[in-house]
């Protein structure tokens, strides 16, 4: 007679984890149908970018002093800036820059934040006490100051940018993948884990990571609308992606000076950044609601 064999493997629920995830969430989109609006103006938004090429009714640096100014018309939608440019194909194009660095930005700080937070909170000790002391003092300065000094220091581009705004979630990723370890690494799969010989970051990545990523991705698409928010202020005051290059932030800044006598420059990528917040905003709202069990009930 043979002996029944034991499964020694810790259960972590994992099997379970994404459907019911899942689940939630399209249950708590249809209680919330501003979940959905928010879902269904991100993806136009990035449909939009993703074929600008398609829908721009002109090339966005094509320069015609002779239609400098123009109202919107049938052959300019949303008008012409200074430079006699096609608003509409600039936004477009413009999607394309503040979706690149806002979704780039926050993936970089959501990966290096998280790593140290669930490092700091699996370790504990005095590598959570450097690594959270470090994370207050970059805390400590405003996230717009803090990516405009990296900026600075960097100089203005795509990628400075993007490495700019990443330094500043980095310490808000790292508190929150903190908290949830600490309440993680005490459970009874992960002593079975470390019984069993498992390496650390074995626990970290396969164990712990599932159990903490719902959390930190509600955040990351708050952050986002953050995210783009900076991006459009650092390119009004001049450090964002060099001209000719459309950027929303540039275009509400070429625009200011003509905001009496052609306020469609500032008006429309005023509205498109809005929109895209908006949208994240309406988002991360049902994200969290299916994140939270309280809100669930």
């Amino acid at each position: 007679m043979t002996a029944p064999t034991l499964d020694t493997a810790p259960d972590t629920g994992r099997g379970t984890g994404a459907p019911r995830f899942l689940a939630d969430l399209l249950r708590v989109f249809n209680a919330n149908k501003l979940s959905w609006l928010g879902l269904v103006l991100f993806v136009g938004l990035c449909l939009a970018a993703v074929f600008a090429p398609l829908l721009a009714t002109h090339d966005p640096i094509d320069q015609s002093i002779l239609y400098r100014l123009r109202p919107p018309s049938d052959s300019h939608w949303l008008g012409t800036d200074s430079y006699g440019r096609d608003v509409f194909s600039r936004i477009l194009y413009g999607a394309r820059i503040s979706l690149i660095i806002g979704l780039a930005s926050i993936a970089l700080g959501l990966v290096v934040g998280g790593a140290l937070g669930i490092l700091a909170g699996y370790r504990g000790g005095w590598v959570d006490q450097a690594i959270m002391r470090v994370m207050d003092v970059l805390l400590s300065f405003p996230t717009l100051i803090m990516g405009l000094l990296v900026v600075a220091m960097l100089g203005a581009s795509m990628l400075n940018l993007i490495i700019a705004i990443a330094f500043t979630v980095v310490p808000k990723f790292a508190r929150i993948a903190r908290a949830p370890t600490i309440a993680v690494r005490e459970r009874d799969y992960i002593e079975a884990c470390r019984a069993l010989g498992y390496s650390d970051l074995r626990i970290m990545v396969v164990h712990i990571l599932p159990n903490v990523l719902g959390e930190i991705l509600v955040l990351a698409s708050l952050w986002t609308a953050t995210a783009i928010r900076i991006e459009a202020s650092l390119s009004f005051i001049g450090l964002g992606v060099a001209p000719p290059t459309p950027t929303w932030g540039g275009m509400i800044r070429e625009g200011f000076e003509y905001i009496l006598d052609a306020p469609w420059l500032s008006i429309y990528p005023g509205l498109a950044v809005l929109l895209l917040v908006f949208s994240l905003n309406l988002l991360g709202d049902g994200l969290r609601d299916a994140i939270d069990p309280k809100l669930r009930e």
